[in-house]
């Protein structure tokens, strides 16, 4: 994985997804040279001033596409403010729950993100799906090339990540569609904009709002209902099995990163073994799951393992991990395939140095390791791979 800044994992990570996102390594310099001596403090002192400096660079972008919609270059303006996006989503991403900045930041990324969206003219259709007192947000983009109901693969995020983050990385819902598969990316409870807008928490049954996603795609006549899988990053290494295992009407499932047993890894974080993905890191994951105190998440956490769930999955499952996966131990990809032991199809596919991917959720290459995944969908659903 690219190391920007050396002595600081959970930094270079976040440059690290903002390169698979789209970042451009000039515009990374200029935001990130000021932070190189902050960084060496740690994880958690420097993270307004790391806003400070990427709401900058993205608000530079913001200016120049103005310029360009003064002269009517469109496409133009859609290119910068895509990035613009990239770089506040990055920002906000890295504070601390109830740091007053990031809510303003939050909301100037979804303006920018959609703005630049439209003026690209991406094939992206923004979603929305009633769930308890909110909705979940979804972005959709159609398969390409088929007459008819097409094949969909849902995708959900992981701890600190959000459907646009997701969407951009690697190209994935591209790589999807042009083997004719739709896709739709989402903010599922405790993540993006249905914790942020709407306090829609964690939820240990995953099932239950996943059952409402189903629900929304069995209605559109632009999807094969016989043919919606589900694929989870890093978290969704839970959230994605636990929804399959009890939501029989998903034909498939792929996580991209195992995580097998996330209540026990956060005992095994207390004793400080394993990267953290986010600075304020505790003070994120009760947020996530709407605990009081350590004492509270502690007792949520203990119940996020997959023991006892595997088994019930019924239809093809994809495990896949990065063999130098510093934040959950490749022992979690092991354990999730061994258990298994009634699907008809089950695959390990650990990535290793020779293709890339190796870090967590390929965040070195998502593009190899999206494509190999992608293609592992296509054959299932009978889309193309050529």
């Amino acid at each position: 994985m690219f190391k920007y800044f050396e002595s600081n994992y959970v930094w270079s990570l976040a440059v690290a997804a903002a390169i698979e996102m789209g970042a451009k390594i000039g515009e990374i310099e200029e935001m990130c040279r000021p932070l190189l001596d902050i960084a060496k403090q740690g994880n958690d002192a420097g993270t307004a001033l790391f806003l400070s400096s990427w709401e900058k660079g993205g608000d530079k972008l913001v200016a120049l596409a103005e310029e360009d919609k003064a002269a009517g270059c469109l496409f133009s303006a859609g290119d910068k403010l895509n990035r613009a996006a990239i770089y506040f989503i990055t920002a906000e991403r890295m504070q601390a729950h109830g740091y007053a900045p990031r809510k303003a930041l939050y909301a100037k990324f979804l303006k920018t993100f959609q703005e630049g969206v439209e003026l690209s003219k991406e094939a992206c259709e923004r979603i929305e799906i009633p769930y308890k007192n909110g909705v979940i947000a979804g972005l959709f983009t159609p398969a390409q090339g088929v007459e008819g109901a097409a094949p969909c693969l849902v995708v959900i995020n992981g701890l600190d990540s959000t459907k646009e983050m997701v969407y951009r990385a690697g190209l994935f819902p591209q790589l999807l569609a042009k083997r004719g598969i739709s896709s739709v990316f989402i903010d599922q409870p405790g993540s993006g904009e249905a914790l942020r807008l709407h306090g829609l928490i964690a939820e240990v049954e995953t099932e239950k709002w996943a059952g409402h996603v189903v629900d929304y795609l069995e209605k559109r006549e632009d999807i094969d209902a016989k043919k919606i899988g589900l694929l989870g990053v890093s978290l969704g290494g839970y959230y994605c099995p636990r929804a399959v295992a009890y939501e029989p009407r998903f034909a498939l499932g792929v996580v991209w990163g195992a995580n097998h047993n996330w209540g026990e890894m956060q005992k095994r974080r207390l004793q400080r073994e394993g990267e953290n993905p986010v600075p304020h890191y505790w003070e994120h994951v009760r947020w996530v799951w709407g605990a009081n105190d350590m004492d509270e998440f502690m007792e949520v956490a203990q119940h996020v393992h997959l023991n006892g769930v595997m088994e019930n999955i019924k239809v093809p499952f994809l495990v896949t991990h990065g063999v130098a996966d510093k934040q959950i131990p490749l022992e979690y990809a092991h354990q999730s395939y061994e258990q298994l032991v009634n699907s008809p199809d089950r695959e390990l596919l650990l990535f290793t140095e020779r293709e890339g991917g190796i870090h967590h959720s390929s965040l070195d290459n998502t593009s190899n390791a999206g494509s190999m995944i992608a293609d592992w969908v296509a054959i299932r659903f009978q889309g193309k791979t050529a």
